[in-house]
This record gives C-alpha cells, sequence and structure tokens, in this order.
C-alpha cells in the first residue's frame, strides 16, 4: 500500500536498529516534522513550489529511464535526454527525479505525483530484475567497470573510477531516491530494492582491501556513507553501518576530527555529502568525534567560506578563505548543489543540538540562495550564481539542462516545508517564518502560520486544539537585542532570549491562541568575509541587490543551451572599474538608504551611488532579480580616492581581460568539472594541488577535446612547474606530433607558461594529448588555453 510511512513506524525502526547495533538508545532530540504534516500558504515558497511541480511534470520518465533500461539490456520506452545525460552521467537526473517526486509527493498528497513515482520504481525493478544481481544503473559501460572494481583492477583519480564519470556518485542519487520513495511515499517496492542494491554493493566491495576503499573514495561519490547508514536504520541490519564506515573517506574526515581546516583547493559539493554522512554515522555510533568533525565542518564553511547569500565556493572549489579576490574576478560563482547540501547538513546538525545559529543560515541560504535559483514561470534552475559585479545568470530548459544542479533544484523547490517546524517532547520549535499550516498529530494539535514576511516584519501563529507545551520561537541574529516583540491573544509577553537563541512561551494553549511576534528589521552592509574592500547591503536576512546595464542595448539569452558548458553565464565580461560604487566619507550611511512607498523591500539610495545608471539604482530582494545582470557587492569608496580606486582596479585587470578576450577555449586541468566539460580521458592519470593551483600528470597520458569554432586558434598557452624540472613529453593534436617537451627548472616564477604554435585548419575540434616519454610523465600541467 502505498502511504506515507507512518511516523510512530519509522521509531520503532529506529530504535530496533540501535539495538541491533548494539548502541544505547540516544537522548531526546528534535524533529523536524514530516512534509507531508505541513503545507505551505500563499506566498513566494508557495509560488516557487508550483513552479517546481510544472517542471517535473514536464520531465518525461521514460527519457530519464532509459538509460537504466538500456544497461540493463531492455528495450527504453523513449530515447534518453541529451547533455550530461548521454555523455557518461546518465542516469544521475533519473535519481533525483524519484527523489523530487517523493518530496513532492510529502509536500502536497498531488496524486498524479505519486502515479509518477510508483511508475518510476515499477520501470527500475524491471531493470533490476534484469540484471540479476541487484544492480541498477545507467552508467554507460558499467558492468565491465564494476566487475573490474569488484576484482580490485582499481584506477581513481578526483572525478572518475576506472575511467567512468564519478559513478558513485551517479549510483548514489538512486539510491537516495529509492530511499525517499520509501520514506516519503511508503513506496515498499522501493525498500525491497534499495536492500537489494545495497547487498550488490557490500558484494562489490567485499575483497577490496581498506587502501583500495580509500584509494576508490579520491573520486566525488556524493553521500554513499549517509544512505547505508539510512539503510542501517530503516532495516536494524549492523552490516550497512559497517559499509558506511567503509564508505568514509578518512582523508577529508581525519583533518576534520583534529580541528585542521584542510578544504582550500578542495572540490566543494565532494566533500559536503560525506561531512554529512559522518554526523549520522557520529549519531548511529555516538562517536562524538565524527560528531564533532560535522559541527567544524559547517562552522569553518560558514564562518570562512560564505557569501552573503549563504552560497560557498569559486568554480566549484573552496577557495582560499583568506583571499576572496576570485569570488568577485571569476563568473562561476557559488554553486547551486553546494547550499542543498549544506542545508541538508544544518538541518542534521540542529536536530542534535537546537541553536539558533543553524536557524539563522538555513534563513539566509534558503531566501537568498535556493529561492533566487529558480526562474518564475519557466521553473528553470541556475548552476553558478556570480558574486562578479555587473554579470549574470543563465537557466536551464526541461529539455536541455541536465546539470546536477537540476537535480537537486528539483528536489529544493519541493522541500520548503522541511525546517519550518520541529518538536522535541513538549517543546515546538518556529524556525522559519514562512506563511504554513502543520499538524502537530502527537499533540492532536494544529497551527497556522500567516505572513508576508519578509516584506512586513511580523508573523501571526493561530494555535488549533488544547494541550500543554513551549513554543520556542526563533530569535534571528538580524533582530537587535532588545527588539524581538511577542503578545499572546493581544497580550506582551516577556521575551526570555538574545539573538541566536529561542523565545519560550510556555502555557495551556486554546483553541483560538493567537501569537504575534514583530521582528523589527534593519538595513545594514556586510563586509565580503575577508574584509576586502566589497560589501553587500541586507534588510534583516534578506540580501538586495540591483539590476545593471552596463552595455547599451545588449540582448543577453538567459536560457542555458544544451552544450556541456552550457550552465556556465558566456556573455561578455564587464571590467570590475565599470561597475557602480557607494561612494561617502564614511561608511556610515545607512540612512540614505530610502524605502521606495508602495514598492515592499526596495529601496534608492540618493547620492550615495555613483557610476553609469546609478541614477536608476533600485536596491530589491535579490530572490526576486531575474534575467538581468547584477550587483550583489559593490566597492566603497571616498570622492578623494574614487578615482585612483577606480585606476588601480583597471591596471590589475587589464592584462586578465585582454587574456580572457584572446581565449578561445581553455582547461582548469584537475578541476573536476573542467575536465569533464572537456572529455577528459587518461591512462596512469593523476592530479593534484600545489600551493593552492591544481594540476594534472600521467605516466601514460591524458587528453581534452577543445572547441574552435571559428577556426581561428593560433596558440596553445600552457602551464607548468618548476618543480616538474626533466620531466620529457609530447604534445599532441589531433593525432600529429605538434612538440616534444623536456621541462625546465629555470623560469622565473614557481608557475609559468609556454606558448606553442598551432597550425591551421585543424578544424572546430582539437583532441590535445600529452604523451610521456619512456620513464618519464606527462605534465605537470598547471593550465591550457587555447588563443586567437
Amino acid at each position: 500500500m502505498n502511504t506515507p510511512q507512518p511516523r510512530l513506524a519509522l521509531r520503532r525502526i529506529a530504535f530496533a536498529a540501535a539495538l541491533a547495533l548494539g548502541a544505547a538508545i540516544p537522548a531526546a532530540a528534535a524533529d523536524l516534522f514530516p512534509l507531508s504534516d505541513v503545507r505551505l500558504l500563499p506566498g513566494p515558497f508557495l509560488e516557487a513550489q508550483q513552479t517546481d511541480m510544472q517542471y517535473l511534470l514536464a520531465l518525461e520518465p521514460d527519457k530519464l529511464l532509459a538509460p537504466f533500461l538500456r544497461e540493463a539490456g531492455l528495450p527504453p520506452r523513449n530515447a534518453s535526454y541529451g547533455n550530461w545525460e548521454s555523455t557518461g552521467l546518465d542516469g544521475h537526473l533519473g535519481g533525483h527525479y524519484l527523489s523530487a517526486l517523493a518530496l513532492m509527493y510529502g509536500s502536497t498528497g498531488d496524486t498524479e505525483v505519486l502515479h509518477r513515482l510508483n511508475y518510476f520504481v515499477a520501470e527500475l525493478k524491471r531493470a533490476q530484475e534484469k540484471n540479476g544481481d541487484g544492480y541498477i544503473g545507467g552508467i554507460p559501460g558499467g558492468k565491465d567497470a564494476w566487475k573490474a572494481i569488484a576484482e580490485g583492477k582499481l584506477q581513481a583519480d578526483n572525478f572518475s573510477v576506472n575511467g567512468k564519470w564519478v559513478p558513485w556518485y551517479n549510483l548514489h542519487k538512486v539510491y537516495a531516491g529509492l530511499y525517499d520513495a520509501w520514506r516519503l511515499a511508503g513506496n515498499q517496492e522501493a525498500r525491497g530494492m534499495l536492500v537489494a542494491l545495497s547487498d550488490w554493493a557490500l558484494e562489490l566491495s567485499g575483497k577490496l582491501t581498506p587502501e583500495q576503499m580509500q584509494l576508490m573514495l579520491r573520486s566525488e561519490h556524493g553521500g554513499m556513507n549517509e544512505v547505508f547508514a539510512q539503510v542501517a536504520e530503516m532495516t536494524g541490519d549492523k552490516k550497512y553501518l559497517e559499509l558506511a564506515i567503509k564508505f568514509s573517506h578518512q582523508a577529508i574526515l581525519q583533518p576534520l576530527e583534529q580541528k585542521r581546516d584542510k578544504l582550500t583547493g578542495l572540490h566543494a559539493n565532494t566533500q559536503i555529502p560525506k561531512v554529512i554522512g559522518f554526523k549520522r554515522i557520529g549519531d548511529m555510533t555516538h562517536d562524538p568525534k565524527w560528531q564533532e568533525a560535522a559541527r567544524f565542518f559547517w562552522q569553518t564553511v560558514r564562518d570562512n567560506r560564505t557569501v552573503a547569500i549563504g552560497g560557498n565556493s569559486v568554480k566549484e572549489h573552496f577557495h582560499d578563505d583568506k583571499d576572496y579576490s576570485s569570488m568577485v574576478q571569476e563568473v562561476e560563482g557559488p554553486e547551486t548543489c553546494n547550499t542543498y547540501n549544506m542545508l541538508k547538513l544544518t538541518g542534521l546538525l540542529f536536530q542534535g543540538d537546537q541553536n539558533g545559529r543553524y536557524g539563522d543560515y538555513y534563513e539566509r541560504a534558503l531566501y537568498n540562495h535556493i529561492l533566487s535559483s529558480q526562474r518564475p514561470d519557466t521553473g528553470g534552475f541556475v548552476y553558478f550564481t556570480p558574486m562578479r559585479p555587473n554579470h549574470y545568470r543563465v537557466y536551464s530548459q526541461v529539455d536541455k539542462g541536465m546539470w546536477c544542479c537540476v537535480g537537486s533544484g528539483i528536489e529544493s523547490h519541493a522541500k520548503y516545508g522541511e525546517f519550518i517546524y520541529a518538536h522535541e517532547g513538549d517543546a515546538l520549535f518556529v524556525n522559519l517564518f514562512i506563511p504554513s499550516t502543520l499538524d502537530w498529530k502527537e499533540k492532536g494539535v494544529q497551527l497556522r502560520q500567516e505572513t508576508l514576511f519578509p516584506d512586513e516584519d511580523r508573523t501571526r501563529i493561530t494555535v488549533d486544539g488544547d494541550g500543554a507545551f513551549t513554543m520556542k520561537i526563533r530569535y534571528p541574529e538580524w533582530v537587535a537585542p532588545g527588539a524581538l516583540r511577542i503578545s499572546v491573544n493581544g497580550k506582551p509577553v516577556k521575551v526570555d532570549a538574545a539573538p541566536g537563541g529561542y523565545a519560550g512561551i510556555a502555557r495551556h494553549w486554546r483553541a483560538g491562541d493567537k501569537v504575534e511576534v514583530r521582528l523589527p528589521m534593519k538595513t545594514r552592509l556586510e563586509q565580503m568575509p575577508d574584509k576586502s574592500n566589497y560589501y553587500a547591503v541586507l534588510h534583516g536576512p534578506i540580501v538586495l541587490a540591483a539590476k545593471t546595464q552596463p552595455f547599451a542595448g545588449e540582448k543577453l539569452n538567459y536560457f542555458s543551451d544544451d552544450s556541456r558548458m552550457g550552465h556556465i553565464a558566456q556573455g561578455q565580461v564587464c571590467p570590475l572599474e565599470a561597475a557602480p560604487l557607494l561612494v561617502s566619507d564614511t561608511k556610515s550611511f545607512m540612512n540614505r538608504f530610502k524605502p521606495v512607498p508602495g514598492q515592499p523591500l526596495t529601496f534608492t539610495a540618493p547620492g550615495l551611488v555613483q557610476g553609469k545608471g546609478a541614477e536608476s539604482i533600485r536596491f530589491i530582494p535579490f530572490f526576486r532579480l531575474h534575467d538581468s545582470r547584477y550587483m550583489i557587492y559593490w566597492q566603497h569608496a571616498t570622492p578623494a580616492n574614487m578615482s585612483v580606486m577606480r585606476a588601480n582596479t583597471a591596471k590589475a585587470e587589464a592584462e586578465r581581460l585582454a587574456l580572457d578576450a584572446r581565449t578561445i577555449d581553455q582547461v582548469a586541468p584537475g578541476e573536476q568539472q573542467p575536465e569533464s566539460d572537456h572529455f577528459f580521458k587518461g591512462e596512469g592519470a593523476d592530479a593534484g594541488i600545489n600551493k593552492g593551483r591544481h594540476w594534472r600528470d600521467a605516466s601514460k597520458w591524458f587528453s581534452y577535446e577543445l572547441t574552435d569554432k571559428e577556426g581561428k586558434a593560433r596558440t596553445l598557452r600552457l602551464a607548468f612547474s618548476r618543480a616538474d624540472a626533466g620531466r620529457k613529453f609530447d604534445i599532441i593534436v589531433n593525432g600529429a606530433l605538434l612538440q616534444s617537451v623536456e621541462l625546465k627548472g629555470d623560469a622565473p616564477e614557481e608557475i609559468y607558461t609556454r606558448d606553442f604554435a598551432v597550425p591551421e585548419g585543424l578544424g572546430q575540434k582539437l583532441t590535445v594529448r600529452f604523451e610521456a616519454r619512456p620513464g618519464s610523465k606527462a605534465g605537470g600541467l598547471y593550465g591550457l588555453r587555447l588563443l586567437r
């Protein structure tokens, strides 16, 4: 029977799992309410949920199922989608789709969504039964690769295992989808399939040594440790918890246990799911070191690596936490998937520690990154959100963009109800001020929260039912000490909390009781975390941004195409010195921000903003800003130093922009997405980080595919390191030797570049291959640019 899994049954399963694992039963911790107990009321989040529903229903299940059927030897009912779904990551979006359907069903109870979910599970079951060993996957040629791995024939780097693009990451989406289909939609077939798929992984990894496992875990593998911990809890079987521990990457866990930040240069979204798994395993085994590792990671990322919108990373990687220059220089800003996973980690941490800082971060990231990443009406999703002044975003289309951020996007906008409320014993937590209803079944109490927040600074909660409990209302960090106001049935109550805590109201509640909460918001500046001269403007928790048009008459295409790099906004880059500035003798100018009458959360700043188009600048919530270039971070200048500052910025940017203008195509060696977008191949290949720079080398060979649509390429510019002096290798382009190279150690700088002439007439596609000479290595390669 396909009904949501009863909460009491879940508790019994968890209790049985704890007993089976030989663990003590944990002390009471807060629980988030199941999505089926929360319903959104009219507001921006309900609109986003409804738009997401349209996007989900526009996706064709049979296209998403095609890779699974094909790899099982069954005829697909429809051709597969293109883009990432047909270039190596085949099937990953199908796993996300199954999770999104389950989340949407939990959030709405929609019968069409449930029908699709059940159909999708049934088709996956056909593939699993045909495979005959529990396996379900769409990875091209995956069976042979998995067979070799099981035999200990293993090669892995940061984004491939035995030549397959992040295969465990891909499979994790299937595991998670089956788990969500059981957990949220009560699909018992999904439960059995998940157990069978977990048994397949047990068998596959059974003969691998710990060293081989850790080698394999170098490659991005999603939340495999988390999902095996969930299966252990679901079944009460200890072997799955042991498998979860086996799938935990020690190279990441150990520094975190020692409270050492070794994140700089790492692929950000690879690490966050691992840490979610560390937390789950730590909770199940009561290992404080694993629990503390997760807390330390979260604190480090939030405090030192996160920008105003709640996102992190540049070009998918953790940048130097003391230098945010790349955040404003690059157009590949925070990745939406990272924030999707940070919110999952935040919710998990909150359940063990009801600290208001988790609610503050959750609120910040939810409004300013997740909500802003969905295009209204069409429902397209954003991959990168540039912090670079005067740049813009592009959105996916249903039949084209099949990126990771589409997969996490269809999930994110289907689960807005999951963190609004929580409970612990007789305490009810109100974490977010989102219009919604709650059915607290254990207490026989219903709540209705009505608000226009953040367009107004208040919310009203009406109780329906009768019972004694303590309502705990989050005191946001953006409300001044002593400024939070609460009344019950029109009578003020004492607020016994400070910003970052919870204001508790303990009473016997009666039907019709009304709680009024006043949350005064102020406009303020927030400096870039490295204390550089860049500031974001916020009103309460809401990031305010401004639309800009630095190029007259420009018409940008805000929809991505289906190319491998279509998720990057590749329009003209506006020089930083051309961006508007906040100009004032002091930074104490917040009284210059004036609300625009009749336009909620809209401000002008007369005389403060200077630069092109300054007179028309309006500060609006970033989550309402779409289809435009924009400003989130602003430099500050005084009238006296403005011209000097612009000149210095222009000088620093001139060489960079000139090189970008000459660049036809480029690869960042050793970085996951740029390499996969350029169809990296290799044998004996390795990658790493040296002084914050990524590199790639190989004992045999590696190659990339570059694009020169206009046939104007004349130079191949490569970056090397003096540390690799003496290495000999050949550079081969389209099968012909370009040049034999021996690296020297006499370059004036540690990382240096060399130019190689490219012959004319090579066509639009160039395969550049680096082949090691006998006894040497090819590379290390630190950069590759194809220049006009």
